[in-house]
């Protein structure tokens, strides 16, 4: 599962746009996510039910169009095929896009959506991302002012040799 901008499926392929993302806002603005469904050969010709919906920390649904609607906010059916000339064992993969319009969600929170086969969460079946929140804009002078320090020289986390050192440890896969 991956949180994009805009996904779309076709031909049987996953089409990403904006993608790969963890933080958003803190304007609502449409969004998706972006599936990869590995289906093993003995669930092939058997229709499967998937819903993706979103919860927050206390594992509580998310504002919807319909608040008073706790179910999942999208759902849908895959069936599985074999393609021709593939070797019988072999898994095939099923893209799902869920595409979403803004949806108003609190400020400065963390969200999961879930995704659903069958009844069953599947590992890896989660991506959750954070709802910046909004904070006043600083004047120009105010911010300008932050970054030189009252003898006029830039402050350290501005200096090239400082940045580099710093990212170097903060990298992440």
């Amino acid at each position: 599962m991956l949180l994009a901008d805009s996904a779309q499926v076709a031909d049987g392929k996953l089409y990403i746009l904006g993608g790969g993302w963890s933080v958003t806002g803190p304007d609502p603005t449409p969004s998706a996510v972006a599936i990869k469904v590995m289906v093993d050969w003995h669930e092939f010709n058997s229709s499967h039910h998937w819903n993706c919906s979103s919860k927050t920390p206390m594992d509580s649904p998310c504002a919807s169009t319909r608040p008073t609607d706790h179910s999942p906010l999208k759902y849908g059916r895959f069936l599985a095929v074999a393609p021709d000339g593939v070797p019988v064992g072999t898994p095939v993969d099923v893209p799902i896009a869920v595409n979403f319009g803004p949806i108003p969600l609190q400020d400065g929170s963390r969200f999961t959506w879930r995704l659903v086969i069958d009844g069953d969460s599947l590992p890896g079946g989660t991506v959750s991302f954070t709802r910046a929140r909004r904070f006043p804009s600083p004047s120009k002078s105010e911010s300008t002012r932050s970054a030189v320090r009252e003898n006029g020289q830039m402050s350290s986390f501005e200096r090239p040799s400082d940045a580099t050192s710093r990212s170097s440890k903060s990298r992440r896969l």
